[in-house]
């Protein structure tokens, strides 16, 4: 079915990005009024179409030197299932290869039940390290 898909590499716009971020129930999560700027500031990015239409998309952000981090990789669920995680996930990893200096690091936060999908792509934990987040409601970090 891969081959009824199109690869584009770059960012997805706002539009995109809220559509995409909707369909997979991220919607709650996004602070859509900053969406915008932290695209623009990516590294690099990639949006899958199929028939015209946005259906999948992933990212790239941090300093582009020694840090990269694999954000927004989201599908379409009535697109789920038909290797367009995996097109995305190969043409991020083949940006990172190509542009990553030795000794970078890259990280991702798997949603649950994702995570075998991106052992795949040699993510996992590690011994010893904990990935760990907050997230600033009301001005505060929570």
């Amino acid at each position: 079915m891969q081959n009824d898909y199109t690869v584009v590499k770059r960012t997805p716009t706002l539009a995109e990005y809220k559509e995409l971020c909707t369909a997979v129930g991220w919607r709650d999560f996004m602070n859509f009024e900053a969406a915008e700027h932290s695209l623009a500031k990516s590294i690099f990015g990639v949006v899958v179409q199929y028939d015209g239409e946005t259906v999948g998309m992933g990212r790239i952000v941090g300093d582009g030197s020694i840090y990269f981090y694999i954000q927004d990789i989201a599908v379409r669920p009535e697109h789920q299932g038909k290797g367009i995680g995996s097109l995305i996930m190969d043409t991020i990893r083949a940006y990172i290869e190509d542009h990553a200096p030795d000794k970078a690091f890259i990280g991702l936060f798997a949603s649950q039940g994702k995570e075998a999908f991106y052992n795949k792509y040699v993510f996992q934990k590690h011994d010893g390290m904990t990935g760990m987040f907050g997230v600033v409601h009301a001005g505060k970090i929570q």
